[in-house]
């Protein structure tokens, strides 16, 4: 495969150009996550009070989401390569289906009906990623780390407000209103991203061919680090969603913490993350990705068996917050190190290959839900651990190809 131009060909007005589309990419994103965090973080374990459900009948709503997404993030690999030009509309179509398929959750009133619509849940936020740093990573291959984490604290962001917008709505609505609610500010941003990003023209056109874009896919897969990076990032993903996803369960249920201060905690981790993005992007630019992923996988590990073992208080607190400065960050680490092996090939299926890897954990939360349901909540943390245990295992022996940056300055 051929090498990625360097940064200097960029014609004049171009840093203006993507300087723009990152801006407009990067509110996309943080919008995005304000929906999704409020789902996750706040909503979600009001569903699961108030329709009664067992630990793993919650963990299979979480699974039914990831199905879906898998199969949608990998659709929109390639529309996201095939039709680079029609990036605003892909965005604009995710925006918009996240709320309708929230307005559907608010409507759900049994098992069965949540389950149905939470498999609609998992189509509208994973169209999104594969276009936008598809985008991202072609506008910047010079610093492809740094513009990731750029990405990456847009949704940290989103993930701050999310909870705190939905705490202040849960004290004048249900959790029901509230979803129903989501449908038109959700359609009216996507209208906004597609408005905002039309008027900033592509350099990329559409690729020649799906006989052309298949062909180098086979020509990836045939890249063992690559597949390497690709299984990693989805054991990690595995051990990460499983305790992300009880977390907010064990605060509101287990310890009976109020929506507010569950909204805080988790807020205050991803604060912590929106620190660590654009430091983990440069020196994962400036020393290579591993000297980032390697560590930080463990810390995730050790921190996701501590809070198993925490007491209710300060030290609880800090366990979240320490454990969101690493579990975002690292997931666009994983991104730029696949894009890295890629060299500057079909990016927004390679995003959607570390996406759609999670289909590998589709399951973990399920599983982790019979584990709460024989032996309580804090199985889940123990469970993920583990998993992440097993990851920062496979980074050991894996070698991974020396950044631009690395390359410019002659280290690695």
């Amino acid at each position: 495969m051929s090498g990625e131009a360097p940064s200097g060909e960029l014609k004049p007005g171009a840093l203006t150009h993507r300087t723009l589309l990152a801006i407009v990419v990067v509110v996309g994103h943080a919008i995005k996550h304000v929906f999704n965090s409020a789902m996750r973080a706040l909503i979600m374990p009001e569903i699961k009070i108030g329709l009664g459900l067992s630990g793993s009948q919650f963990g299979s709503l979480l699974s039914a989401s990831q199905v879906t997404s898998w199969g949608t993030t990998i659709g929109a690999g390639y529309l996201g390569d095939r039709f680079s030009n029609r990036s605003a509309l892909i965005l604009c179509i995710s925006l918009s289906i996240t709320g309708v398929s929230f307005f559907l959750a608010g409507n759900a009133t049994t098992y069965a009906l949540m389950f149905s619509a939470m498999l609609l849940v998992g189509l509208g936020p994973s169209l999104y990623h594969p276009p936008a740093l598809g985008e991202l990573s072609r506008q910047f291959p010079d610093r492809r780390g740094f513009a990731i984490s750029l990405h990456g604290m847009g949704g940290n962001f989103g993930e701050i407000l999310g909870p705190i917008i939905v705490a202040g709505l849960l004290v004048l609505m249900t959790w029901r209103d509230v979803l129903q609610a989501s449908l038109i500010p959700a359609v009216i941003a996507g209208l906004c991203i597609w408005a905002a990003m039309r008027s900033i023209s592509s350099n990329h056109p559409q690729s020649a061919s799906s006989s052309a874009y298949f062909s180098t896919i086979k020509e990836l897969l045939r890249e063992p680090v690559l597949m390497f990076v690709v299984v990693i990032a989805a054991t990690r993903s595995a051990g990460d969603s499983a305790v992300t996803g009880f977390l907010p369960v064990y605060l509101r249920e287990d310890l009976a913490f109020s929506a507010t201060r569950v909204a805080v905690y988790l807020s205050l981790s991803q604060v912590a993350g929106l620190v660590t993005q654009p430091v983990f992007g440069h020196f994962s630019d400036s020393y290579g990705r591993k000297v980032v992923l390697l560590p930080g996988v463990a810390m995730v590990a050790f921190l996701s068996l501590a809070i198993a073992f925490a007491d209710t208080g300060p030290i609880l607190m800090l366990l979240v917050v320490i454990k969101g400065a690493f579990s975002f960050p690292l997931h666009h680490m994983f991104i730029a190190a696949a894009m890295d092996v890629a060299q500057g090939h079909i990016q927004s299926t390679v995003v959607a290959l570390i996406y759609g890897a999670g289909f590998l954990g589709t399951f973990s939360p399920y599983l982790a839900g019979i584990f709460v349901d024989r032996f309580g909540i804090n199985s889940a943390f123990l469970y993920g651990g583990a998993v992440s245990i097993l990851a920062t295992l496979m980074l050991v022996p894996l070698n991974l190809p020396r950044t631009a940056k690395q390359m410019e300055s002659g280290t690695g």
